[in-house]
């Protein structure tokens, strides 16, 4: 333990890394059923997706703690997930196997980048606005998501969505689910989000709106479900400009959400030359991400949690991930949990991740316009792509007409040109 993690260099016992695994792994635990269900939107088999996401993930810690030696959790990420789910199989076209065959190669491209002087061009030609209006546009969409997930916002053909129906018993635990969610959370409870999920679970099944026979579900029978998702990348469309498309906005957004959070968490233990090491980890994990069957990892803000509980090596992180390994326990109970209790975390993730933007400089109106532009969009598309599309096109436009040139950077021309591009080709086709 001591060669492999450091642990007197980083002034810890292998005590505290074991209890600030757990602390990390009881809340970011959520993700199992919450990205399983998002994935299940795809075509993917719930059963499966729990599979997916448990493996995934352990992966990811594993990669991240072993390679890396920080305790940064690695799980598929929230707003990943939509992108994978709505966008490049809902709005684009593709299959989940073709999905996943973009989330292999955007792992690829992301090592490209982690060990390549690429991710310090990249990150800094990127405007801090359109980056910060990514994670706006995101959190709308999650929570707009959220909102049909729990019938609380319904399709009507007349003003495209309205209001749902109040008297039926599953809109009403989605509220009263999420009052129970907003409470744990700002008390900030341990596991909020977990508590969350069974209080909602339970009031599902007290009211008659859970179906016990899926419960008979076995181990066995999901594990074959699975055998068909792992290893199930399809290339076929490899050729095909839509592939490219989604493999270049997956792999910029994993880049821009996971070169930020990296950087943030090796400060947090005060570590900073561990950076590259766990940026690196998360690029690898994102490969794997592909192989098992799921969207890909992200290094999650819940990491802070671990990290307050006094986690400072990789030690903590393959806690974590030999904690997930006991979730698959647990398989015929995640499958019952219902959207009710699932909408309330997608609706309050979507709330913190709108908070970015008072990052975003609004009295600047060259950066504030292209920054509006992918938050309204990302949600009124329903395309996270489609959304960047329209704020990376408009920034040098408008850097150009108002002579500031010099505030746009090289890089960010190419793929302003790339986004437009995309456009003309579906036009024409």
């Amino acid at each position: 333990m001591e060669k492999l993690f450091q642990l007197t260099k980083n002034k810890t016992t292998i005590k505290t890394e074991v209890l600030a695994g757990f602390v990390s792994f009881f809340t970011i635990v959520y993700i199992v059923v919450v990205n399983a269900s998002i994935l299940s939107d795809a075509g993917i088999p719930l059963e499966a997706g729990i599979i997916a996401t448990v493996l995934t993930s352990i992966a990811g810690c594993f990669i991240m703690g072993f390679l890396g030696n920080t305790p940064i959790i690695l799980v598929p990420g929230m707003g990943v997930n939509a992108l994978f789910t709505y966008t490049i199989v809902i709005g684009m076209g593709l299959t989940w196997q073709e999905a996943l065959g973009v989330v292999f190669v955007s792992g690829i491209l992301f090592s490209l980048i982690a060990f390549t002087k690429l991710a310090s061009i990249i990150s800094e030609s990127i405007p801090h606005s359109l980056k910060e209006a990514i994670t706006v546009g995101i959190g709308l969409f999650l929570t707009f998501i959220g909102l049909q997930k729990g019938g609380i916002v319904i399709l009507n053909n007349e003003t495209f969505v309205s209001l749902g129906d109040f008297s039926q018993v599953n809109v009403l635990l989605t509220i009263l689910t999420l009052v129970i969610t907003v409470g744990l959370f700002v008390r900030q409870i341990p596991g909020n989000f977990l508590i969350s999920i069974i209080a909602g679970t339970v009031l599902a099944a007290l009211t008659g709106q859970l179906s016990f026979d899926s419960s008979e579900t076995k181990p066995l029978d999901a594990f074959i479900a699975y055998k068909d998702v792992l290893g199930a990348m399809s290339f076929d469309r490899v050729f095909d400009l839509v592939f490219w498309t989604a493999t270049f906005s997956l792999t910029m957004v994993i880049v821009f959400e996971n070169i930020g959070l990296v950087f943030g968490q090796v400060h947090l233990i005060n570590r900073p030359s561990t950076y590259k090491r766990s940026l690196q980890a998360n690029a690898l994990s994102t490969i794997t991400s592909g192989i098992f069957g799921s969207s890909p990892t992200v290094s999650t803000v819940e990491t802070a949690a671990g990290i307050t509980a006094g986690g400072r090596t990789g030690l903590t992180s393959v806690v974590t991930g030999v904690l997930f390994l006991t979730s698959l326990l647990f398989l015929p109970f995640i499958k019952l949990i219902p959207d009710s209790a699932i909408a309330p975390i997608l609706i309050l993730i979507g709330s913190l991740m709108i908070q970015n933007i008072k990052h975003i400089d609004l009295e600047d109106f060259s950066e504030s316009f292209p920054s509006f532009l992918i938050i309204a969009l990302i949600p009124f598309t329903y395309s996270i792509v489609d959304g960047m599309a329209f704020g990376f096109i408009m920034y040098p436009i408008l850097k150009l007409i108002l002579n500031k040139k010099d505030e746009v950077k090289a890089p960010l021309y190419v793929i302003s040109a790339l986004f437009l591009l995309n456009f003309v080709f579906h036009t024409l086709h």
